[in-house]
């Protein structure tokens, strides 16, 4: 039906793999020139993560104790998780990555971060990082939707272009790309979901992290929200672009995550008031009842319209 990415996991390390958090005590360029994107909230996305006072050593330490007992396992990915983790002078980032990469049992290090902070000099010590510990590298970026004016209207700080060099730079460096989505942003039609998955899977993308868009408290979108500004789309609906964003996803492409979740506490709204396990459900009876599966209408690369009749000949 579609690639997951606990497969994907299991097919690269040939074990049970889980992601350790890591919060660190830095922001992002967006919030240094103005009030940052309109759904995020303070604390950016890093609502269960651990104070980020502490060392990287101690967070590994703290979750990997936690993740181990619960789910018996032991090899683990270091996830720097919280705002932009490239925005920070490049000593400092080497620290960091430095002490993730040295710590037992981590066999890769995510990093999340924005497609205007993606350096060649960063790009470049990760992979001697990466050498060296015999260490994969992920780079996950924020891009939410390939449609430049909802970028603007949600204030992120960068358009298509930067998405694209980044993504191109960091291909030169064999590194892992996970892309973040959110496919009902309230400006977004279902064209722009389908244009979405096409760009992502004719460029060198790995994974893709969908997100259903929840409105955080104190977010500028919440205010818009309670203003009666803004209009979420309806839950089946947002099934129905999930499965037809699958349908023109490249079929080897990775699928990280299918809804958000958020402490219910910390959102004006979130998922329909439905579990996320329902809402898998659903999604997954939706895609049985339409025969649909990941790369099913994965048919408009390589040169498609010579394949449909009709074209001139010599």
């Amino acid at each position: 039906m579609y690639y997951k990415y606990s497969n994907y996991l299991k097919d690269k390390y040939g074990t049970k793999i889980y992601k350790l958090p890591v919060n660190l005590p830095i922001t992002c360029p967006n919030r240094i020139n103005g009030t940052g994107c309109s759904f995020c909230a303070d604390i950016g996305t890093g609502f269960e993560s651990l104070d980020d006072k502490l060392t990287v050593v101690k967070q590994l330490a703290v979750n990997k104790a936690h993740i181990s007992k619960r789910y018996h396992a032991n090899k683990f990915i270091a996830y720097f998780q919280n705002y932009t983790n490239t925005y920070m002078p490049l000593e400092q980032f080497k620290s960091y990555m430095t002490a993730a990469a040295t710590y037992p049992d981590i066999v890769e290090i995510s990093i999340s971060t924005r497609p205007d902070c993606i350096k060649d000099e960063y790009l470049q010590f990760l992979k001697e990082l990466s050498n060296e510990r015999k260490i994969a590298i992920t780079i996950e970026l924020g891009l939410q939707t390939v449609n430049y004016h909802t970028l603007n209207q949600i204030n992120r700080g960068h358009t298509l272009a930067e998405f694209l060099d980044a993504v191109l730079r960091i291909a030169k460096y064999d590194f892992c790309v996970c892309t973040h989505i959110i496919l009902n942003l309230p400006q977004d039609t279902l064209e722009d979901v389908i244009e979405t998955s096409k760009i992502l899977s004719v460029l060198p993308v790995h994974i893709v992290k969908l997100h259903s868009l929840y409105i955080a408290k104190n977010s500028e979108m919440a205010k818009q929200y309670e203003a009666n500004e803004i209009t979420i789309c309806s839950k089946e609906e947002y099934i129905q672009r999930l499965r037809i964003f699958l349908e023109y996803l490249r079929p080897d492409m990775v699928i990280e995550r299918l809804f958000s979740r958020i402490p219910e506490d910390d959102a004006v709204f979130s998922n329909w008031n439905t579990s996320w396990w329902k809402l898998k459900d659903e999604f997954e009876e939706e895609m049985k009842q339409f025969k649909s599966y990941q790369g099913k209408q994965y048919n408009y690369t390589n040169g498609s319209a010579l394949g449909r009749g009709g074209c001139l000949h010599e």
